[in-house]
Parts: C-alpha cells; sequence; structure tokens
C-alpha cells in the first residue's frame, strides 16, 4: 500500500484575483498561481513592485478572497481569516492610542480568550521577542525595530501554525533589519515559537537567500510563481561563502530575465500599459556612468554591482528594467553590459543625450510615442492629463496608473517631447516644437 500524499500547512491551486477598474472593466493580477507550504520549511516569494505578492499573503490569510482556484490550508479551504495564520505587516500597523501589552493582546481580546490568560500570553511572548520592560510604553515611545518586534509579538502571541510576513524588514535600517532578522531564526530553529511554516515577501535577495529554504521568483502582469531555487545550506549562512554568492547569482538572474523575451534576448512587445519602472532619468543616467566606469568598464555582475552602489534590490530593480527597456543595456547570465546605443549615450554631451534619450523614448516606450501623437495632431497641441490616465485605469489600478503618467512625464520632460504644466495638469509640446511645426506648414502653403 502506497504513503498517503502529505497535507500542505498551504496549499494553493490554479489561484486567480482580478479587480475591476472604475470602467467596470476586469483586471487580472494574479493567474494560476500555484504554491505549497510543507511543515517545517521558510520559503521566500520575490518579486517586483507590483507584482501581486501582498495581494497573494491576503488571500492566504483570508483578509480577501480569490476569484478563482483553491486556497486549503491543513486540506480544509480558506473562506475568511484563518484560524491558525498570523500575519506580519511592512507599515508595523499598531494602534498608537494602546499600550504594547494592549497591542499584542488584541487579537486574544477579539478571539474571546479571558483576560489573565491574555495578559500572561502577551507577557509572555514580549519577553520573547526582546521587549521586555516596555509593555506599558506607546508606540511613538519605541524605535521603528521595537516597534515592528510589537508586530511579530502580536503575530505570535496566537500561536500560529503559519506565519506570513509582507516585508516585515523594509521599512527598518541595515543594521535594526539584520538584529531583528536573526532573532527571529534563532526563535525558529530553537523551536521557541509553535510556528510550523514561515512564508517571507521581500524585494531583498541576500535576505531571502539568508533566511529560506526555498526561493520563489514571482512574475508581473499577472502575477504567478515562475520559478523556485532551493537553498540547501545550513544556518546561519556565511554571506560571503562561494555557495551563498552562487546562489544569489542565480536568483539575480531570474529576478532580471526578461520573461517573454528570453534572459537577454529581443524585447518584450510592450503595451500602452506597460508598467514603467520607477525611476528617473538622472537616476538611469547616474547608473549607465557607474557601469561605464573601472571597474565595471562596461559589464557587470549584478550583485557585485549591487554591493557598489550600495541601493536596495527594488530600486536596482527598477534601474536595471528601465536601462534594458530603453535599449541601453542588455541582461544576460546575472551580468548587465552596456549596449552600443547607451556608449553613444554616455559618450554624448547633454544636449545629444536628451536627443538620443528621446529617440529611445519614443521608439520603446508604448505610452511615450502615445502621447507625443495625440498633442502632434490635436490643433492646439495640449491634451488634460486625465485623458491619458482614462486609457491607463483599463490596464492598471488606479494609483499605479498615476505613478505610471507621472514617470513617462518626468522622463518626457527630460527628453523634451513633451511639457508639462503642473497647475493645470495639461500636457502640451514645448513652444520650439511648436513654432517649428508652424514653420513646415507655412512652408508647405508657400
Amino acid at each position: 500500500m502506497s504513503d498517503p500524499v502529505s497535507v500542505a500547512l498551504l496549499d494553493l491551486r490554479g489561484v486567480r484575483k482580478t479587480f475591476r477598474t472604475p470602467e467596470r472593466q476586469e483586471r487580472t493580477v494574479l493567474e494560476g498561481v500555484d504554491f505549497r507550504l510543507e511543515e517545517g520549511e521558510i520559503v521566500a516569494l520575490l518579486g517586483k513592485s507590483g507584482s501581486g505578492k501582498s495581494t497573494l499573503l491576503r488571500i492566504m490569510a483570508g483578509l480577501i478572497s480569490a476569484n478563482g482556484g483553491d486556497v486549503l490550508y491543513r486540506g480544509r479551504k480558506v473562506g475568511g481569516p484563518a484560524k491558525g495564520i498570523a500575519m506580519v505587516f511592512q507599515s508595523f500597523a499598531l494602534f498608537p492610542w494602546l499600550t504594547v501589552q494592549e497591542n499584542v493582546e488584541l487579537g486574544l481580546e477579539a478571539a474571546g480568550v479571558a483576560r489573565a490568560e491574555r495578559e500572561q500570553r502577551a507577557g509572555d511572548v514580549i519577553d520573547l521577542i526582546g521587549l521586555g520592560g516596555y509593555e506599558g510604553a506607546y508606540p511613538k515611545e519605541l524605535s521603528g525595530g521595537m516597534r515592528q518586534r510589537v508586530g511579530f509579538a502580536r503575530a505570535l502571541v496566537m500561536r500560529p501554525d503559519v506565519l506570513l510576513l509582507d516585508e516585515p524588514f523594509s521599512a527598518l535600517d541595515v543594521l535594526t533589519s539584520e538584529t531583528l532578522r536573526e532573532d527571529l531564526i534563532d526563535l525558529w530553529e530553537e523551536r521557541k515559537i509553535p510556528t510550523k511554516g514561515i512564508l517571507l515577501v521581500s524585494h531583498n535577495i541576500e535576505e531571502a537567500v539568508s533566511i529560506a529554504d526555498r526561493v520563489l521568483v514571482f512574475s508581473s502582469d499577472p502575477g504567478r510563481v515562475r520559478a523556485e531555487i532551493r537553498v540547501g545550506l545550513p544556518r546561519p549562512r556565511d554571506p560571503e561563502s562561494p555557495a551563498f554568492r552562487q546562489i544569489v547569482d542565480e536568483v539575480y538572474t531570474l529576478m532580471t530575465a526578461n520573461v517573454r523575451g528570453g534572459v537577454g534576448g529581443a524585447q518584450d512587445q510592450l503595451t500602452l500599459g506597460y508598467r514603467l519602472p520607477d525611476t528617473t532619468p538622472g537616476k538611469l543616467e547616474g547608473l549607465l556612468e557607474t557601469l561605464a566606469e573601472p571597474p565595471f568598464n562596461g559589464r557587470a555582475d549584478l550583485p557585485q554591482l549591487a554591493e557598489e552602489t550600495e541601493l536596495e534590490d527594488d530600486i536596482l530593480f527598477h534601474l536595471f528594467e528601465g536601462l534594458r527597456v530603453l535599449g541601453l543595456a542588455r541582461i544576460a547570465a546575472g551580468d548587465i553590459f552596456i549596449t552600443a546605443a547607451g556608449r553613444a549615450f554616455i559618450d554624448a554631451d547633454d544636449s545629444t543625450r536628451k536627443e538620443l534619450f528621446a529617440e529611445t523614448l519614443l521608439r520603446n516606450i508604448p505610452l511615450a510615442a502615445h502621447i507625443r501623437r495625440v498633442l502632434d495632431e490635436r490643433r492646439d497641441h495640449r491634451a488634460p492629463e486625465d485623458r491619458f490616465l482614462q486609457e491607463l485605469q483599463d490596464y492598471l489600478t488606479d494609483g499605479e496608473a498615476e505613478r505610471v503618467l507621472e514617470t513617462a512625464i518626468t522622463w518626457g520632460r527630460y527628453a523634451e517631447i513633451f511639457d508639462y504644466d503642473y497647475n493645470s495638469g495639461v500636457l502640451m509640446l514645448p513652444e520650439d516644437v511648436v513654432e517649428e511645426m508652424e514653420a513646415e506648414d507655412g512652408r508647405a502653403e508657400d
């Protein structure tokens, strides 16, 4: 007789999540998400901002529902907030009018736990998480690291089977983040917490590799798990060891892969609703200059470049994506290379750089080309930003549509392909462009 199939702590099968745009059109955020969290493991989920990672965690916790597929906790469908699953948020989410003790007790009180028991349990976990003596303090009296410890205590006091961590260290400074991370791993390794499985959402590759037994790479638009790397190194892990560096390099390669065109392959066929990377021309220019100079001389190992620039992974991924889609750099096998177009840009003076940026922007970014085309065709060469915002909302959430349009405006103004009046919210052609068009019309009439 064969052994029965083990029941996972969490089991997601074909999970789908959609939202409605203001025009009642359906936008898919998650599609076909398959995932299992087994007992005794820590899994890290990496993906770009806006890929749906936090939405997925909230579905697992039962805070929001999926539109399709199954979410199972120990073999049973999740149909609301699941007892046995607790979540720690990036933003601390503490009630400022409650003390540390009262914040930690809150979930127990909602669950109907008697006062004496909840006071005892809260006191025990506050000591465990390193906040003994601060029971009567209010959140405003605590440092960021201490407030996040309260967040962990509030989750752990519920004695969860599953702990879901939504970028819990990202709002902290490097030293505080590392200390809190190490303390959590110590509690896990020494079995001082009842938790049987942890899922960590992060944008920090080294953090993920230092903690997790498996690292999952999440794709965007729509979000789904597209790659998995098993770490297989004993904890605590040496971040300078060759084995650790090899895994980090492998994750960087997967995170920067051009899914539609292949790693380092052809450019994506971008759409009007392409999620422009959240960065500026000045930052793109700065990274390109760093890449062009020694010790890189036009080619860099991605983890080495991250170490040299001391930029967070999430910021770097936006920069990498921006340089890639503009054709100024290409990425292959964990390395980034300056292209011929990128080299021409670096070697040019400021005026020529703007001209080159304008050419590549209009050639590669559909939204920028669309805005310029509309302005060219209008008699007064002006258009309200809301006209383009409504189009983007067919593809993106309201907030993301606003961010993408703001990014496009910033890039377009730098390239001088259009201008923008911040007081009226109107896009327009630059005056010199309009004058040149009028002069051409006059010559044509003659």
